[in-house]
């Protein structure tokens, strides 16, 4: 089944929680058994736990693609050394707490929030091989937490600009599509982990906003 629901630690936030990284999920340590394997049957990526500085919020703390990532600064050097195993790492610096609410990004592009430094921005691009843009998204800036998107669609807050579609669908290469999710939650990137091959949302997402992700996501 390539899209499923889940609760994580009784959280909705499934996107909040997990984190796909190029071919592998992140995921907080002690996951019931059947939790993890709803992950892993409709991920399909290897699994890898760990928290970052102590956290299990994994997805909103670290974001990426299979050339490298962006985690916050509260990473352990023990956090880091595991990471590096899957591709490059940066430390977003400077009160940038929240690297994985704070970046779009599939192995087109990256979308990044304005409230990241430049020279953030400059080494994010590096570290991840893809080239950056800066926009929000409905006119906020936890571009993270309202967008999800793998290497064939992307699915974005509803009021999303025109202008920020635009902008969105040339960094990305892919078509955007608009939608919620935990029955009724704009916020699709806090709610969703996806990849190429599946998602997982949280259990109050309804029919037919799971069909809307597996449309924006090309699943079926």
């Amino acid at each position: 089944m390539p899209i499923d629901t889940a609760n994580i630690f009784g959280s909705d936030q499934v996107g909040t929680h997990l984190a796909t990284i190029g071919n592998v999920v992140l995921h907080p340590p002690e996951l019931p058994k059947p939790v993890l394997e709803i992950i892993e049957k409709s991920l399909a990526l290897e699994m890898c736990a760990i928290s970052i500085g102590g956290s299990n919020l994994v997805g909103a703390l670290v974001a990426g693609n299979s050339r490298g990532m962006a985690v916050a600064d509260i990473a352990t050097e023990r956090d880091i050394d595991v990471l590096t195993s899957f591709g490059d790492v940066v430390v977003m610096e400077g009160g940038v707490n929240t690297a994985g609410n704070l970046i779009l990004v599939n192995e087109n592009g990256i979308v990044a929030s304005p409230s990241i430094p430049r020279a953030g921005l400059e080494i994010m691009s590096e570290v991840m091989g893809a080239p950056v843009v800066v926009s929000t998204i409905a006119g906020q800036d936890v571009v993270g937490s309202l967008g999800v998107t793998n290497d064939q669609g992307v699915l974005l807050h509803p009021d999303v600009t025109a202008e920020e579609v635009a902008l969105i669908q040339e960094s990305l290469g892919v078509p955007p599509m608009v939608g919620t999710v935990s029955f009724g939650s704009p916020y699709v990137g806090a709610g969703v982990c996806a990849s190429n091959l599946g998602a997982v949302s949280g259990t109050e997402t309804t029919g037919p906003e799971l069909n809307r992700v597996e449309d924006a996501l090309g699943l079926i």
